[in-house]
């Protein structure tokens, strides 16, 4: 368990450390440059980091460490919760910023500029997490370093099964978000993160239900087994399709 000690401790260094910068950047940076760049891309350094440990910790854990996906899940659905109280009002998903566009909320300038950061809060955390993991501090990081030589997909399954999985992952989430859209602040964050992580154990032998299309970019379109235009069908495409869809039936509703 020295492995999943060291994770924990790894999770927790990360979470601080963009409290840190939260904090600091609330104070120093005018209003708009902090609420529109600077949260989102520590939102997504945090969601990113944290969830590329605990794809790890899936992949490797269950033979290498003797614990299975039970312990998984629950990091997954504390580590959800911390990351719901801890974003500061952050979207931490293009899918969310283009909503708050369609729906004439945020400026077009505005919401390139939440996406860009969002994406390279992503592509940050893969970096930083690719540079840990070179440490080596645990038996778990050395088989992952041998293992990132030649990353595999995330996408176990067919192209069109992939983009219905993530379509509807993201249909199912974005649904649950906005039922409880007027409900209190705890009992929104706890009804997300549930959806989220039962999605995550249904799905996620299929994708890995990621249905974020920043995380999945830094995550998964750099490694063989699909091609480009296959990854934006099943991580671009088809959430925003599940999204537009769970969009319009609220409207009608």
């Amino acid at each position: 368990m020295a492995g999943l000690n060291v994770s924990c401790g790894y999770f927790f260094a990360v979470v601080a450390l963009c409290e840190v910068v939260r904090m600091v950047s609330r104070r120093v940076l005018p209003p708009w440059v902090y609420s529109t760049l600077l949260v989102e891309l520590a939102a997504c350094f945090q969601l990113g980091a944290c969830w590329l440990e605990l794809r790890m910790l899936v992949m490797i854990g269950p033979w290498g460490g003797g614990f299975g996906m039970d312990v998984v899940l629950t990091l997954f659905f504390i580590l959800f919760l911390i990351h719901e109280a801890t974003f500061d009002g952050a979207q931490a998903n293009p899918l969310i910023t283009l909503q708050e566009l369609l729906r004439s909320n945020s400026p077009l300038g505005a919401t390139t500029l939440r996406i860009l950061s969002q994406f390279g809060g992503t592509q940050l955390a893969s970096v930083v997490t690719r540079v840990y993991w070179s440490w080596e501090l645990t038996e778990f990081h050395l088989i992952q370093n041998l293992m990132a030589i030649d990353c595999s997909s995330t996408i176990q399954t067919s192209v069109s099964h992939g983009a219905l999985v993530e379509a509807v992952c993201t249909f199912l989430c974005h649904l649950v978000v906005m039922k409880f859209e007027g409900a209190a602040f705890g009992c929104r964050i706890l009804s997300k993160a549930l959806t989220i992580t039962a999605l995550v154990y249904i799905a996620g032998p299929y994708t890995t239900a990621l249905f974020n299309p920043a995380l999945a970019f830094s995550v998964t379109f750099h490694c063989s087994g699909n091609t480009l235009s296959e990854y934006m069908i099943v991580y671009w495409l088809s959430p925003l399709i599940g999204y537009i869809n769970n969009m319009v039936i609220h409207e009608k509703s």
